[in-house]
């Protein structure tokens, strides 16, 4: 018997890409080819399951039942835009054959199959559990492995999108996850997809979903979050002003200007000040910062004495120093408040529940401020009961950010610019309540020269990974913390 089944998950009705088929049947290592659609396929030579759910478990399932006889169970989530070659197919399984692995993957080429076409992806790690973890054109799973991870029940869950995401976290408790550092397929056209899918209000049933798979995956690790949130500490702290607004910048001469205006434009029954960490900027970014100060005092033009720090190092400067407020509101260089209660509706929210942290809403702009598409992101897939654990899962938390001083200095920020947030919000949250305001509070401006736009393949991997690596960090002080 050949060792491998081929199992392909057609999620719309176009037809099935026949080039696919082809190299597969052409393959010496392929037994057999499934297919799970919402149709039946016309090609004989197929196993054909027809599914209005083909991603789902109960889909999945039935087809992994079919290749239980396999070593190597190859599945492709994406067939219309992949191609793989019967040396691909060969190469991979030969990885396979050699190593122990529950779950195998490379990179890819797009569009064609030349040395300046690779797409390298990331290699997975604990904290790789985010559900959009690019994986390329096709995944090898080791059967053996399978049928441990899935147990006597041999099955996943009744999900109608959730089947290949639940297959791969157990997979992943049964085995190594092994990533194949040389392109192993080839993708015609990579699917644009936004970095809010998963606070788009029409995908509310599939998140579910994807939380309840994470959620139990936490919990067969060991590190799921269950034990009580404490309230905010007491904090007896003698502070210069009830509230700080902090913005870190470095060479945003265009925007910091309106940035700190928005920020004294508040209004407020407290005191508060705009603390500026300008980071060694060279663009004039200083000068705009000395005109606001010299019209308003409450303005705070900090310049670090270090030269090496990323925006979570400029944030640490500013909680630490003696003009920081007993709370601290986060404002980035690029963005605006959306109107004069921002930082009110914050502090309201912060201080209303003893939270260690308070998350706005906020909406997606151009330069010009109109809204551009997905618009308002409310991060309405939190839940008091689940958000903390939920965020291991998803790519954010949401904006602005206030927090209780106290605790910054208590857990301070990565020295990064990129997912200092979100570390810092695993953290608290891991303990303490969030407090979450669902109406747009803030003007989140998309322009070409915000720290996410235009990157390459290798910086998004690169950034992509940091985030699993704290994901991973706060997993395994999860896993410390109910061990004890």
């Amino acid at each position: 018997m050949k060792p491998v089944t081929a199992i392909i998950i057609e999620h719309n009705a176009s037809p099935l890409n026949a080039d696919l088929i082809a190299s597969l049947k052409a393959s010496p290592l392929i037994e057999k080819i499934i297919v799970l659609s919402g149709d039946r396929s016309p090609d004989r030579s197929v196993i054909s399951i027809s599914s209005s759910f083909p991603a789902g478990g109960t889909s999945l399932s039935e087809a992994l039942a079919e290749a239980a006889a396999s070593a190597f169970a190859l599945i492709l989530p994406s067939p219309a835009a992949a191609e793989l070659t019967p040396d691909d197919i060969a190469r991979l399984a030969g990885h396979a054959a050699a190593g122990s692995g529950a779950l195998y993957y490379g990179d890819y080429y797009y569009e064609k199959r030349s040395p300046e076409a690779i797409r390298k992806v990331c290699a997975y790690q604990a904290g790789s559990i985010r559900d959009d973890f690019m994986f390329g054109p096709v995944q090898l799973f080791s059967m053996k492995h399978v049928q441990l991870a899935l147990g006597k029940n041999e099955r996943l869950a009744d999900t109608q999108w959730a089947g290949l995401y639940e297959l791969r976290l157990a997979a992943s408790r049964a085995g190594a996850v092994v990533h194949i550092p040389e392109p192993l397929s080839l993708l015609k056209q990579v699917e644009k997809k936004s970095h809010f899918t998963y606070v788009d209000p029409r995908q509310l049933d599939f998140q579910k979903e994807m939380e309840q798979a994470a959620t139990e995956h936490l919990k067969r690790i060991g590190a799921y979050c269950s034990h009580e949130l404490a309230p905010a500490p007491k904090d007896t702290t003698a502070y210069p002003v009830e509230a700080t607004i902090v913005i870190p910048v470095r060479n945003r001469a265009t925007t910091i200007g309106a940035a700190v205006r928005s920020a004294l434009s508040q209004k407020a029954d407290f005191s508060f000040n705009v603390l500026v960490v300008q980071n060694h900027s060279t663009d004039g970014t200083a000068e705009e910062i000395n005109f606001c100060a010299r019209r308003d005092r409450r303005v705070v033009h900090l310049i670090p004495g270090r030269k090496d720090l990323g925006i979570g190092g400029c944030w640490n400067e500013a909680v630490h120093s003696a003009q920081c407020g007993k709370y601290v509101c986060q404002l980035d260089s690029d963005d605006l408040y959306s109107d004069e209660n921002t930082l009110a509706a914050m502090m309201e929210k912060l201080r209303s529940g003893s939270y260690g942290m308070a998350v706005g809403s906020y909406r997606i702009v151009n330069f010009e401020l109109q809204e551009i598409p997905p618009g308002i992101i409310d991060h309405k897939e939190w839940s008091h009961e689940n958000g903390r654990n939920n965020l291991l899962r998803v790519n954010g938390i949401g904006a602005p950010r206030a927090f209780a001083t106290v605790l910054l200095r208590q857990f301070p920020f990565p020295n990064v610019s990129y997912g200092e947030d979100y570390a810092v919000s695993l953290r608290i949250s891991r303990d303490y309540s969030v407090g979450r305001i669902y109406e747009p509070v803030y003007l989140c401006r998309r322009w070409e020269d915000n720290t996410d736009a235009q990157l390459t393949n290798e910086q998004e991997v690169k950034l992509a990974a940091y985030k699993d690596s704290l994901r991973t960090q706060e997993i395994l002080e999860r896993q410390k913390l109910y061990k004890r």
